[in-house]
């Protein structure tokens, strides 16, 4: 993608197309199994702008050139003062600051270290048989600040999380899926068009509503349960007062598909 002025990201390191209100967003450093440089962080982060500001992109999907999902920071970059981290969205342009809308991760072979929390940053999953998840920090005398120690135990169960996080042990694509976190298990080689299967899927459902829902479901991990209902009225009222709630019951009645205007 084109860089902006006084961004380091360059045109080769991250690629992006869209089709059909899908933003595809790749990774592109395939001979370094796409680790993250600071060229990578800001690419990522342009990308996921064009995606929470464009009215005709719905939900994005983020995957690695290769034979590989991302390796992780390029620590060749970090130890040369490359500085890795995006200022508004942190490691990858993503960890610390994910879209508003549905972000997906098509992952082939390894995703591994900060690569595995990149996975842990987007909504859903899809995968080849062959993808293998893991947060090695810990036996390098390091630990995974990209939001893997938090993240991990809310995605896994926490015996399985802690077990990752402590030993650094990888995890297969099938027991990722058994356990929940892979969405989609395919043939090597298909994560990708797994993942635009189910991106359409998404896209076909009102945007205002998706983005909400989206909200509630990360915010209301820090809600007391007995606030739920009040806290959830900011995010979901404008929806039900919105245009396409209207749209969405008369299509229904109709017998036809929506035409949702985002609003």
């Amino acid at each position: 993608m084109s860089s902006a002025a006084g961004s380091s990201a360059a045109p080769e390191d991250v690629l992006i197309r869209r089709e059909n209100g899908i933003l595809i967003v790749t990774i592109n450093r395939p001979a370094q199994r796409n680790a993250v440089n600071g060229a990578v962080s800001a690419g990522v982060a342009r990308a996921l702008d064009l995606l929470d500001s464009s009215s005709e992109l719905r939900v994005g999907v983020l995957h690695g050139a290769g034979t590989a999902f991302c390796a992780g920071m390029d620590l060749k970059a970090f130890a040369a003062g490359e500085q890795i981290r995006d200022p508004e969205r942190g490691f990858a342009g993503l960890v610390e600051r994910p879209p508003a809308k549905p972000l997906i991760a098509a992952v082939e072979g390894w995703a591994l270290g900060g690569g595995f929390e990149i996975v842990l940053a987007c909504d859903l999953v899809t995968a080849g048989k062959s993808a293998k998840f893991g947060l090695p920090e810990a036996r390098r005398g390091l630990a995974a600040r990209g939001g893997g120690v938090f993240r991990l135990p809310r995605r896994l169960p926490q015996a399985v999380a802690m077990e990752l996080i402590m030993t650094g042990a990888p995890l297969d694509a099938a027991r990722a899926e058994h356990f929940g976190l892979v969405n989609r298990l395919v043939d090597d080689g298909q994560a990708l068009v797994a993942a635009l299967e189910l991106a359409a899927q998404v896209a076909a459902s009102a945007p205002m509503s998706v983005r909400a829902s989206k909200a509630v479901a990360i915010d209301s991990v820090a809600w007391p349960l007995d606030e739920g209902f009040q806290r959830q009225r900011a995010y979901l009222e404008p929806v039900f007062a919105s245009q396409d709630a209207a749209e969405g019951v008369a299509a229904f009645r109709e017998r036809r598909d929506p035409v949702w205007q985002d609003q």
